[in-house]
């Protein structure tokens, strides 16, 4: 196990989604300083108005673009460890593939090459399930083949190869975690596969009856965000090196089933209207969850229906904020 106490840590994209929540999940630890490195393209400092109000939490003031070298440079002086979130999304990646090299593989070396020269003891690494693509069996197990025909998964994929051979070349201490689909509160309409819950709560709220495209037997593995920051933790904390671990519930859930219980938890009485079925990267991806738990002790504990409720219930805080995001 890593001992974490009294040490200073640099969350790379931490106002982000999932990045907040891995602040907060960190301040639960006798940390000494946690820095958030974010260039705000996606995060907010709405996401980290809780995290702020702890004196151990601040933003690094200069910039966080991982990008920038020099920066970023700057940021990691005097770091014990670094958690690597900050990338460009799936979408984004689609639209912008130049983009998504700059980002997600030239900045992710360059957050490997300042934790070597910096000498960071540990990096955890955020990659994704894109790396398999499509699943050729289920549950995937972390051995399940590269079958990923995105430039985002491409992206992973290769910030994943760098890590290995950073960890090979210069000693890098890491782990690797590929999310699985991360939903919950301050959640965005950017992720491919979990942005169809905020877009049926918005059209629930317009007495709208709720879209899916195709049959709505499209398959995933939703885990809560809550949970996945706690994955981060444990990866930091644990002895695992050198090695990547699926992070998700283990659970096959369909779209329909999200947007039926969607609707029962709204009271609504809308039906559920079906279109053609328009382009999709993946239609079924479950994780293996045994490696994490043997190897990390993760182990995921939110059920679908409390981290829909605890969704719901923070959209309706913060509906103000993001009213605008949809279009």
């Amino acid at each position: 196990m890593t001992d974490i106490k009294g040490s200073r840590i640099l969350v790379v994209g931490g106002a982000g989604f999932i990045g907040s929540h891995v602040v907060e999940e960190l301040l639960k630890e006798e940390v000494k300083e946690i820095v958030v490195y974010d260039n705000f393209c996606r995060g907010t400092f709405y996401n980290l108005e809780n995290a702020l109000k702890d004196p151990r939490v601040r933003v690094f003031e200069i910039g966080g673009d991982i990008t920038q070298v020099d920066i970023l440079d700057s940021a990691m002086q005097g770091t014990d460890y670094v958690i690597h979130l900050a990338a460009l999304w799936l979408l984004q990646c689609y639209e912008f593939p130049r983009a998504a090299f700059e980002v997600n593989i030239k900045g992710t070396f360059n957050v490997l090459e300042a934790c070597v020269k910096h000498k960071v003891k540990r990096l955890v690494y955020s990659s994704s399930a894109s790396v398999y693509g499509n699943a050729l069996q289920i549950p995937m197990t972390e051995e399940h083949p590269y079958n990923n025909r995105t430039f985002y998964g491409a992206t992973k994929i290769a910030g994943e190869h760098m890590c290995r051979a950073f960890n090979e070349r210069y000693g890098l201490n890491y782990a690797g975690l590929r999310y699985m689909n991360v939903y919950g509160d301050r959640q965005d309409y950017k992720g491919a596969y979990v942005a169809v819950i905020m877009k049926i709560l918005d059209r629930i709220d317009k007495g709208q009856p709720p879209i899916l495209y195709g049959d709505g037997s499209q398959s995933y593995d939703f885990i809560y965000v809550g949970d996945t920051a706690r994955a981060n933790v444990c990866a930091l904390k644990s002895g695992a090196s050198d090695s990547f671990y699926n992070v998700g519930s283990g659970t096959r859930t369909t779209i329909k089933e999200i947007c039926e219980l969607l609707l029962e938890m709204t009271g609504s009485k809308l039906r559920i209207q079906y279109e053609p079925e328009g382009k999709t990267f993946v239609t079924h991806r479950i994780g293996s969850t045994e490696k994490a738990e043997k190897e990390l002790g993760f182990k995921a504990k939110t059920g679908l229906k409390q981290g829909l409720k605890n969704l719901i219930e923070w959209r309706e805080q913060h509906k103000k904020i993001f009213s605008g995001e949809e279009k």
